[in-house]
């Protein structure tokens, strides 16, 4: 190859030194800020090594493979712990446990006695008698007791030779109606063991009535002892 002539090097510095100064004077290499066209400079991009600002200099890890199901959220609650509708969905019917604190009660009255009511509380009747309970018992009469004929203190009198009494309660009659209230009977056989070692039987039934009125309470409309019917069987 022939060699330049010492004479063509200042030539061609001088070319590259004209080119410069007609680009502004400044090296693009030399890592300074460009020229914009109004003549301010540019701002660098922020981070270590350029790139664009508030990314990280290289890829991460990342994930590798198909994405991964995200967990579900958990559901947004009202006030009252109960899930929120999703938009578009359909709000589930509230739980029949979560009334309102205005709500209108539930009548208790709604569901009427029964004839096997009446059967249980002859069966409580004399489960209080053998637990010397003699004020319930007096309660299980009608008008507060009163339709024992006795008062209080006579009807407890009237089982102090009574050691226990078992009571065998039959099917009860069917129910009849009268003015404003409701009969049913209810077929007993008592055997009652006095304090001596001593047994009586007896057979016969209770005549048990309650209110149907309008405005009756729930106590007058509950089943309770109208009267009796027991004779003793001799032995």
């Amino acid at each position: 190859m022939r060699s330049l002539h010492p004479l063509t090097l200042p030539a061609a510095a001088l070319a590259i030194s004209l080119a410069l100064a007609a680009c502004g004077g400044k090296d693009p290499a030399a890592g300074e800020n460009a020229q914009g066209e109004s003549g301010q400079s540019l701002p660098a991009p922020e981070g270590g090594r350029g790139g664009v600002t508030g990314m990280p200099d290289k890829p991460g890890p990342g994930q590798v493979g198909a994405p991964a199901q995200m967990p579900p959220a958990a559901p947004a609650l009202d006030e009252n712990g109960n899930p929120l509708p999703v938009a578009g969905e359909i709000a589930p019917n509230p739980d029949p446990a979560a009334v309102a604190p205005d709500a209108a009660p539930i009548d208790a009255t709604a569901t009427e006695p029964t004839p096997e009511d009446a059967v249980a509380l002859i069966r409580d009747y004399y489960a209080a008698i053998n637990g010397k309970n003699f004020d319930h018992a007096y309660t299980l009469w009608s008008d507060g007791g009163r339709a024992s004929g006795q008062d209080p203190q006579q009807f407890a009198n009237g089982f102090a030779q009574t050691a226990g009494v078992s009571v065998e309660v039959m099917p009860p009659g069917r129910v009849d109606a009268g003015a404003g209230q409701r009969y049913v009977e209810v077929p007993v056989a008592i055997t009652a063991t006095q304090r001596d070692g001593s047994q009586r039987k007896y057979v016969g039934g209770y005549t048990l009535r309650r209110a149907v009125v309008d405005g009756a309470s729930a106590e007058q409309r509950a089943w309770h002892i109208a009267s009796a019917d027991i004779r003793e069987v001799k032995q």
